[in-house]
């Protein structure tokens, strides 16, 4: 018999007597609160399963299912249930890899032809009768000698190449019913935990995200602690169906992609053009507000000075290069190039510090095909780019004032967001010591604000960390956007000096910023956050006349000039076409306001609105909406 000292956080431990203990066992003696709820346990803050035997001495802490690390759980051991049935239901396919994701799970599949939509409901099913059946997660560790040996027999070959990759000497499977697989774990104690799932869509996948691989079937789930949350996810994808800006923007005659241009490459139509502008502006004059300068660089430089900055190293895959005069150039993936080149053009003194250059900078970077997405991963794109320069004295107050920035944009959007720091990744240049005082000013101007963040390791950009801004939309999904880098080791490379107080040289810091970040993207985000239904201040046709009959056409073409000389965006439908047709389309359209023009209105010189939701307002003189439309773009409604 052993003594089994355990003890659960924050509390005093307690002695169990036994031969041996699980997790579960000690949580049963110790009458943890809702064990039936409990999918895992942290073991001195290792997550394991429930199963695993403890030693003598131990803390431990129940993992709940409703909590993050818990769905985390539930979700990849949901992968294995569908694997299983995959399994069973396609004899002869091979199996992948199957992760957990936000909200849910993906498994990739090699099967003899590719999977569809219709092969979903049968894999439910069967996975449905998998769980019925509440077989138990078996863990078993084995010598990777073995585990190669024993996918070899089931003709696994992903299985035995990621073990040949992992490099270790033992590795863990985990088995239910019929089905064994490769993992870390840990799992659910029994399939039957699993109570609400479902399959949602199939994707082509290279293995390992790599061209020259097999092309898998990737089959994507989702899966929830309870059917409440379950019902309410699939009430948000179905409402993101309507959402998607893939869809809606051509619909709404914004863009277009096509295939003779190339992937990856946005054609603006006339409204989106206009979208674009509207934004654009918009920024350009928030920019001005707060001291930033305008400035362009050029689309391609020498491949030599791509070098000098560390991108030929460490970013030319996602580069294009092109020769001019037996010169290699390599095309822009980033602006802050030229903003430095600018800087080093005349001697700059501490009094001209900090230097804020603002550029609405398309790039273009080499974007694998199968990530490609309508407008939120292109290969041709706009940022709203900044770089500033300055004192390290200066470096807080700066990294502050874009934080503030940050604030009031996403404020504007109606954006909630979150923030995370990401650090140091393996690929990149500097110092360690400069590094540290990067990341150090990051932290600092975050606790001087008291913002609250997440530390994303290994995710900073290759020339210094930076502070990730995620937005939520009204569906509450997260969009990356704005980012802010700070610097210290390109400024070195170009050998950017100012004068300071004392005379001598010192070496300036440099943040990166982007607020919107790619035009395209946060256009995309902006298209399924309103559904297509922009405020006043945005929307590229702000009202549309619609007249009753012809004898109103002339009365309408009087508003519609008074409208465009007071810079309304309207435009007419004119058409001998019933009036309720002409309301539906421009309600499809999204347009925020239908201008009726009919007898009464002509008698009384005005127009009377009705907005897209419906409402209809009192008759009013064309002065009288001129003064409404201004009035909501002000206060950016």
């Amino acid at each position: 018999m052993r003594t089994f000292s355990i003890r659960l956080k924050d509390k005093s431990a307690e002695q169990i007597e036994a031969e041996s203990l699980s997790a579960r066992d000690a949580l049963e003696s110790l009458k943890v609160g809702g064990l039936d709820r409990v999918v895992g346990v942290k073991v001195n803050g290792e997550l394991q399963d429930l199963s695993a035997e403890i030693e003598t001495e131990v803390e431990l802490e129940p993992v709940y299912l409703t909590s993050e690390e818990g769905l985390e759980i539930l979700r990849h051991s949901t992968s294995h249930v569908m694997a299983m049935a995959v399994k069973e239901l396609f004899p002869g396919v091979r199996v992948a890899i199957g992760p957990s994701i936000e909200n849910g799970f993906y498994y990739d599949f090699d099967y003899n032809r590719p999977f569809k939509e219709d092969d979903l409901p049968g894999i439910e099913e069967k996975m449905k009768e998998i769980i019925k059946a509440n077989l138990p997660f078996v863990r078993k560790e084995i010598s990777s000698r073995e585990a190669v040996d024993f996918f070899k027999d089931q003709a696994e070959d992903y299985k035995v190449e990621l073990i040949n990759d992992l490099g270790v000497e033992s590795v863990s499977l985990y088995t239910q019913g019929s089905f064994t697989d490769l993992c870390r774990g840990p799992h659910i104690p029994y399939t039957g935990v699993i109570k609400a799932f479902h399959l949602t869509k199939v994707a082509g996948a290279y293995w390992r995200g790599d061209e020259k691989r097999p092309m898998l079937s990737r089959v994507y789930g989702v899966a929830f602690a309870d059917r409440k949350s379950l019902k309410k996810h699939l009430h948000r994808l179905e409402e993101a169906k309507k959402r998607n800006h893939a869809k809606l923007g051509p619909q709404l005659g914004l863009f277009s992609t096509y295939e003779e241009i190339g992937a990856g490459m946005i054609v603006w139509h006339p409204k989106g053009a206009m979208l674009r502008h509207i934004l654009e502006t918009f920024e350009i004059s928030e920019h001005l507000k707060r001291g930033y300068e305008l400035a362009k660089g050029p689309q391609i430089l020498k491949t030599d000075l791509w070098k000098k900055s560390g991108h030929f190293e460490n970013y030319r895959e996602n580069m294009y290069f092109t020769e001019i005069d037996e010169q290699s150039y390599g095309i822009k993936p980033m602006n802050c190039l030229s903003h430095m080149l600018i800087y080093g053009s005349k001697l700059r003194s501490y009094r001209d510090l900090p230097k804020r250059y603002f550029e609405l900078g398309t790039v273009h970077r080499h974007e694998r095909s199968g990530v490609l997405n309508g407008l939120f991963r292109v290969r041709e794109f706009t940022q709203d780019d900044a770089h500033i320069i300055c004192t390290p004295e200066q470096l807080n107050g700066e990294i502050k004032g874009v934080l503030a920035f940050v604030k009031e944009m996403m404020g504007i959007f109606n954006f909630k967001y979150d923030l995370e720091i990401s650090t140091r990744p393996k690929k990149s240049i500097g110092t360690d010591e400069d590094w540290e005082m990067a990341t150090k000013a990051l932290i600092e101007a975050m606790d001087d604000v008291h913002l609250q963040y997440d530390i994303n390791e290994g995710d900073g950009a290759f020339y210094g960390p930076k502070i990730d801004v995620k937005l939520e939309d009204a569906l509450e999904r997260k969009w990356q956007c704005a980012t802010i880098q700070c610097d210290f080791t390109l400024p070195e490379k170009f050998d950017l000096h100012y004068i300071g107080k004392d005379g001598e040289k010192h070496r300036p810091v440099m943040i990166h910023r982007v607020i919107l970040g790619a035009i395209e993207r946060f256009i995309g985000v902006l298209i399924e956050h309103y559904a297509g239904a922009f405020p006043t201040w945005l929307s590229p046709v702000q009202a549309t006349i619609l007249t009753v009959t012809d004898r109103n056409i002339p009365h309408g073409e009087k508003m519609l000039r008074a409208l465009k000389n007071a810079d309304i965006r309207v435009e007419a439908d004119f058409r001998n076409e019933k009036l309720g047709l002409k309301v539906r389309e421009a309600q499809i359209k999204k347009i925020p306001y239908m201008l009726i023009i009919g007898d009464k209105e002509c008698d009384n010189n005005g127009i009377t609105p009705r907005q897209r939701n419906g409402q209809n307002l009192s008759l009013m003189s064309a002065e009288e909406f001129i003064d409404l439309i201004v009035e909501e773009s002000k206060q950016r409604r």
